[in-house]
């Protein structure tokens, strides 16, 4: 069943955020208003609300010997719309946080790319060797 899947944040500044997944990431805006906004990231909702910084303690982890944030979100998608956005990002000039292979060789080989939105969330976009490897491991 494909279903879309609903985050709810908060953040410092709606219309930054708004910005910033608009014309960085190339987002659509959905529903708004003044304090609030639904973005549709690869038909998926998350809702923004300005309400202030979030707070995390845990700010990493360790995988295989690469720093990778706790707290953090994105989409998986195919290779073809994986490689669109990293270069849109890369035109835009805007940092790629880091870019990594995981689990190489492996079953859920998969790579993926971090951003800092302007709320300091960090947002992967993942793009597996294997589809089916998604939940194999």
């Amino acid at each position: 069943m494909a279903t879309q899947f609903h985050l709810a944040l908060p953040c410092v500044s709606i219309n930054k955020t708004r910005m910033f997944y608009k014309d960085v990431l190339g987002a659509e805006i959905g529903r708004s208003a003044v304090k609030w906004a639904d973005i549709n990231l690869f038909g998926h909702q998350i809702t923004f609300t300005e309400c202030g910084p979030f707070k995390f303690d845990s700010k990493s982890y360790n995988f295989n010997g690469d720093i990778l944030p706790s707290f953090h979100y994105g989409v998986i998608l195919e290779k073809e719309d994986w490689n669109k956005i990293l270069e849109r990002l890369k035109s835009n000039n805007t940092p790629v946080v880091s870019q990594v292979k995981f689990l190489e060789n492996k079953t859920g080989e998969h790579q993926s790319f971090f951003v800092k939105d302007p709320n300091d969330f960090t947002v992967e976009f993942k793009c597996f060797t294997e589809l089916s490897d998604i939940f194999n491991g």
